[in-house]
């Protein structure tokens, strides 16, 4: 019998909300630049929406509910165990997903340091042009 924090995550993954669907569309089978993420990941006592191992990079999708005091203490948490934790609202991810991919590949892209960012400083989305569509590699199915 797999331990609760286990049994819950796979609950999660079984039964997203509408906006983990569209971001999970965008990260899966390693369309975005090759990278492997898994969604609902057990780590500690938390479950984060998607975890990419490489780059120790945890992104989640906020929805209304989230309560920013517990968001905050959860966040300092990961940090301290060597991830980094992006946020995005659920606006961000339904409406402008080409900033979010954005605001991955920049994290993705920036050198890692053992120093982590400040709690407070919250990842800005780009309002630039979309991205092109390079960005999202779409693997083609096999024999077709």
């Amino acid at each position: 019998m797999a331990p609760p924090k286990f049994a819950q995550a796979r609950r999660m993954r079984h039964a997203p909300t509408f906006n983990e669907g569209v971001l999970w569309k965008l990260l899966r089978n390693r369309r975005l630049e090759h990278l492997k993420f898994r969604r609902q990941v057990p780590i500690g006592r938390y479950i984060v929406d998607f975890f990419c191992l490489r780059h120790r990079l945890i992104v989640e999708a906020d929805g209304p509910f989230h309560d920013p005091d517990r968001d905050a203490l959860r966040d300092a948490w990961l940090r301290s165990e060597g991830f980094t934790v992006l946020r995005f609202p659920n606006s961000a991810v339904s409406n402008r997903p080409n900033d979010v991919v954005t605001a991955i590949l920049k994290v993705i892209e920036r050198p890692t340091t053992s120093t982590y960012d400040d709690p407070s400083d919250r990842w800005a989305l780009d309002t630039g042009a979309p991205l092109p569509p390079a960005y999202l590699r779409v693997k083609r199915p096999e024999g077709g």
